[in-house]
């Protein structure tokens, strides 16, 4: 009987990898960290100005 490579057992992370980034998230991400830059900078200059 020989013993076949092809089914041993799979680790969890061996079935798929994780997809790559898209496009649109890395957009949305940027947009929304834009924002919160922009909200965090504000805030500070407004703490500094007062």
């Amino acid at each position: 009987m020989a013993i076949d490579r092809d089914d041993e057992l799979k680790l969890p992370g061996d079935d798929e990898k994780k997809p790559a980034v898209s496009m649109n998230r890395l957009a949305l991400w940027l947009v929304v960290g834009g924002i919160g830059v922009y909200l965090l900078l504000s805030g500070i200059i407004g703490i500094v100005g007062k």
